[in-house]
């Protein structure tokens, strides 16, 4: 892939043989790697590699509410805080959470509030903590992503897990999970992500230009794109256990 300098990217972003610049397909998903119990301090970790995206999650939880004032005598409350690292980007930023960093932290609550059984825990909180350690494009699909695997790893109870990821629209053409590049260049992006429970979308964001019949397009690439990343969400979770499984055979044997 190119570098990218300041504000200046390519013409085109499909190359000759029709491939994006990349190399994937236009429904291909960017390679993805993802692990729990990762933080050995927290109730629950996860970290999760999405193309060049690193995003480290942490959970902590149940636990008192600080400030009291925002404890609510009827349920628990969960709070999420995103960060970028400042060598995250290309453009080094500064290190107190911005506008667009506490956006982003509301938007990943609002999809996972409605996964957990919050009226169990009173007067208490719950706190994710998302780390960006590289961005490429997807990062609040990423970390909702991972953030949902790091509350399952706690043993939270929950009603499933959500699972995130951005479409769009490059050179006229629909694709799936977007890169840094192709959405910063492109014509169009979606993020939208699934609760499986009731397999309702519980984000739907939009920026760009589209037709009703594209729309509908969209949704359907990404409902294909969400079950194969929450296969991989499983796949880690399980991977957890058996290896735990295996230690606990292996001590009595």
């Amino acid at each position: 892939m190119p570098l990218i300098i300041k504000d200046e990217y390519p013409e085109k972003l499909f190359r000759d043989d029709g491939k994006r610049l990349d190399g994937r397909d236009k429904t291909e998903l960017r390679p993805i790697k993802m692990d729990v119990g990762v933080v050995e301090n927290a109730d629950g970790s996860a970290y999760l590699e999405w193309g060049n995206n690193k995003i480290f999650a942490a959970v902590y939880g149940p636990r008192e509410v600080h400030p009291h004032h925002l404890a609510k005598p009827d349920r628990g409350i969960l709070r999420v805080f995103y960060r970028m690292t400042t060598y995250s980007v290309f453009e080094r930023k500064r290190p107190a959470p911005g506008r667009r960093e506490k956006e982003i932290s509301m938007v990943i609550a609002d999809c996972l509030r409605p996964l957990l059984f919050l009226e169990l825990y009173p007067g208490t909180s719950f706190e994710v903590f998302l780390e960006v350690m590289d961005a490429d494009g997807g990062t609040r699909c990423a970390a909702t992503t991972v953030a949902a695997l790091a509350l399952a790893d706690a043993g939270i109870p929950m009603k499933s897990l959500v699972t995130a990821v951005a479409v769009g629209k490059i050179d006229d053409e629909l694709v799936v999970d977007l890169s840094g590049i192709e959405d910063k260049a492109g014509q169009a992006d979606l993020p939208c992500a699934i609760t499986w429970f009731n397999e309702e979308l519980s984000l739907l964001q939009f920026d760009g230009n589209m037709n009703l019949k594209q729309m509908e397009e969209f949704l359907s690439l990404a409902k294909t794109a969400l079950s194969e990343i929450y296969q991989i969400q499983l796949d880690a979770l399980k991977k957890k256990y058996i290896e735990i499984q295996e230690e606990v055979s292996g001590g009595n044997s």
